[in-house]
């Protein structure tokens, strides 16, 4: 199978379907066209394929016009890191991801009331993969991180009902627990600087509180250290870099 054919290889396994599908929907959108392109794109929202990355640029054409459209194109993006080679393969959409970046920014600015899911997507497009996956809107948020001092699996919850550090006990609950220490707004750095900015930018306190704790620092109920939330939560979650070739 050549190189071209691969790259047009959908979730089902077929090649070929989907630009015919995406012909039909660019003459005339239908509820039964965009469910099987889902179906090939992005099934059950999650799983991607070589045919989802070629897409795209076809995708944020329409986008501009067509809800569905920039819907998908988002949750492809969002999915990168679930294909092994999704991140070489998103590496040749750079203009339809600066277009659908533009649109899902415009998105944010009228206040939707999904607005957490469609920050979720700005996350992806802006290449945050690992913060797109988790972040909620913090009414309900719980991460689990080892210590980097001394490998305690520590629980953080950042929500309604609290935002602390605890050990999590499956009978007695969140034991030990700690109050977070959030970053003060003007000390914060990339990606959480942008991510408050827009947040606050956008009315969305909640989220910009959030944020602000989710980028400070946490104390282990276990060794009592105190270390960086965002950073432990990174070097867990990104994957790992890609293996050396033995001739390099």
């Amino acid at each position: 199978m050549g190189a071209d054919q691969v790259e047009s290889i959908d979730a089902q396994g077929v090649t070929g379907r989907v630009p015919v599908l995406l012909d039909q929907v660019e003459r005339e959108e239908t509820p039964e066209i965009w469910e099987e392109l889902w179906d090939r794109l992005c099934l059950h929202g999650q799983t991607v394929s070589p045919a989802s990355f070629r897409a795209l640029p076809r995708l944020a054409s329409l986008a501009p016009s067509s809800a569905q459209a920039l819907e998908l194109a988002s949750a492809i993006v969002r999915g990168t890191l679930q294909h092994p080679d999704g991140e070489a393969l998103l590496a040749g959409c750079a203009a339809a991801i600066a277009g659908l970046r533009e649109l899902v920014d415009q998105q944010l600015r009228t206040r939707p009331a999904n607005y957490a899911q469609i920050f979720g997507d700005l996350l992806a497009l802006e290449g945050q993969y690992h913060w797109s996956a988790v972040q909620g809107d913090f009414t309900d948020d719980f991460y689990t991180l080892s210590c980097p001092h001394c490998a305690a699996q520590v629980t953080i919850a950042i929500g309604e009902y609290g935002r602390y550090s605890a050990i999590r006990d499956w009978e007695l609950g969140d034991t030990e627990r700690r109050a977070l220490r959030p970053a003060p707004a003007g000390e914060l750095r990339d990606p959480g600087r942008w991510m408050h900015a827009t947040a606050v930018r956008d009315g969305q306190q909640g989220l910009a509180a959030g944020i602000r704790h989710v980028f400070g620092r946490a104390e282990c109920p276990a060794c009592a250290s105190v270390f960086s939330i965002a950073d432990a939560y990174t070097s867990a979650n990104l994957p790992p870099p890609p293996a050396r070739r033995p001739d390099l």
